[in-house]
């Protein structure tokens, strides 16, 4: 298992610029981020179709009937995706639009335009971002996705993520859920380390739900309802 790396400069950095980070961090404790860089930007991208709109159970059951499919049980190249006759990939779980998506995956990972691992390590952020939106059924938040927990690139601010949104509605203790420019207006004093900040914000929105979910078990012992 390859080693954690170490963000203390980042997370000094939120600090000292923001003074919610501040009280955020040492409440936390250190960020344990741990990109997978061993997937090829393909495969990612395969995944994050397979887990849209799907619970992670859900999603992974899928893609161990699609994996297969194929001999060994191996991820498929794309060559192999493209030989798969439509009724089998609908077969393992897959929707009409996500089958769509992954023929265009794999056809677009043969002619170029979604990059090789190697490739897309010498692109720029905003590079990577206008090359894979161009893939069907691939926004910006899969390729932020792609670019913090594949590629590890230190600067992503998903602002269009609901569990970015809700732990900085959490910690600045708003009534609504921020609209995505003011949390990217706010997060620009924390570059050139959002993708820490970021981090932070879910693990924020993960312990209000934590919180929140026990309380209301609480309540419901108070009130002799629950076990």
């Amino acid at each position: 298992m390859p080693a954690r790396p170490s963000f203390s400069i980042a997370e000094s950095h939120l600090q000292k610029r923001c003074q919610l980070m501040r009280r955020l961090i040492p409440q936390i404790g250190p960020c344990d981020l741990l990109p997978s860089e061993n997937r090829a930007p393909y495969e990612s991208l395969m995944r994050a179709i397979a887990h849209q709109q799907l619970n992670g159970k859900a999603a992974e059951t899928i893609l161990g009937r699609f994996v297969g499919l194929y001999p060994k049980g191996v991820f498929p190249t794309p060559e192999q995706v493209i030989a798969t006759p439509h009724a089998q990939l609908r077969g393992v779980g897959f929707s009409e639009a996500k089958v769509k998506s992954i023929y265009d995956i794999a056809q677009k990972t043969l002619d170029g335009t979604v990059p090789t691992k190697r490739a897309i390590t010498r692109m720029t952020d905003d590079a990577i971002v206008e090359r894979l939106v161009s893939v069907r059924g691939v926004g910006r938040w899969t390729v932020e996705m792609l670019l913090i927990f594949q590629l590890g690139r230190p600067d992503i601010l998903p602002v269009d993520d609901f569990g970015v949104r809700n732990g900085f509605r959490v910690i600045r203790k708003l009534e609504a859920m921020p609209k995505p420019k003011e949390l990217a207006l706010y997060g620009e004093r924390w570059a050139p380390h959002r993708t820490i900040a970021a981090w932070y914000l879910w693990r924020a929105a993960d312990r209000d739900k934590a919180k929140a979910a026990k309380a209301t078990k609480t309540v419901k012992k108070l009130d002799g309802k629950g076990t």
